[in-house]
């Protein structure tokens, strides 16, 4: 195919692993259908990857509005961008105890990270399968794998991604269409303000943070390769590997210490 065919869609693609993401694409001479919130954030990014000799398309969509992501969808129809490769990445969390958490936004985090991935995905995959040919990389993450005391709603909807992705990986086991899963641990981007998880000792002990460029590289490699999951980083691998092997409760105990406000005297 000659160069500058190809469009990879990229949620979340302004900042973080998202971002990180785009940049690989572009570096491979794929177009970028960029969608993120900020309208004046993906004009800065789009300035950005124009210089990469691609044609790049933003979108602002409020992908925690189920119409929104609907609305993305016939845009992309509407246009007649074939989309080679979607990018499922925009999430977010929401730190504290569940019982004192905020409700709506807890509901627009499920849109947002499980209902806007089914609904893009849904869309996509139907013409991929048709033509029998694309990939998707959902953003799952360690949290898949683990339970989260003080993020339960963010880890249940990772763990939602995960399940979900690794199903149509082998409904798909006969076709030329894959779907990966990225799993990173704690990475160094916005999540956390966003989250309000700044005082966590997680997010406190800035040497253990992944680097975003990292973690989209493996998720990048692993996609290209179409690979069922990746999980980014030695740490993290010998984490999941390491409380596979202890009951749930353990696991969720020890993540709880990690997920504490470190105490300031």
């Amino acid at each position: 195919m000659e160069n500058n065919q190809k469009y990879a869609l990229i949620t979340g693609a302004t900042s973080g692993i998202g971002y990180e993401l785009a940049k690989l694409f572009a570096q491979d001479k794929y177009n970028l259908v960029n969608v993120a919130r900020s309208e004046e954030e993906l004009r800065t990014r789009e300035a950005e990857f124009t210089n990469y000799g691609i044609e790049v398309v933003s979108i602002a969509k409020d992908l925690s509005d189920r119409n929104q992501a609907m609305e993305l969808c016939e845009e992309v129809r509407m246009r007649g961008i074939r989309i080679d490769v979607l990018v499922n990445d925009a999430g977010q969390g929401l730190y504290g105890e569940f019982k004192d958490t905020d409700l709506e936004r807890e509901l627009a985090i499920i849109d947002l990270n499980i209902s806007a991935t089914i609904i893009l995905t849904k869309h996509f995959l139907q013409e991929m399968t048709a033509r029998n040919d694309g990939k998707i990389l959902n953003l799952a993450s360690i949290a898949s794998k683990l339970p989260g005391p003080l993020q339960s709603v963010y880890h249940a909807t990772k763990a939602f991604v995960l399940s979900f992705s690794e199903a149509l990986h082998s409904e798909l086991a006969e076709t030329n269409v894959t779907v990966t899963a990225l799993m990173p641990g704690v990475t160094d981007t916005d999540f956390f303000r966003k989250a309000e998880m700044l005082d966590s000792k997680a997010v406190q002990d800035k040497d253990a943070m992944a680097d975003p460029a990292e973690v989209a590289k493996d998720g990048y490699e692993a996609l290209m390769a179409g690979q069922d999951k990746v999980i980014s980083g030695f740490k993290n691998k010998a984490q999941v590997a390491m409380s596979n092997m202890m009951p749930d409760s353990t696991v969720a105990d020890m993540l709880k210490k990690q997920q504490e406000p470190v105490q300031h005297h």
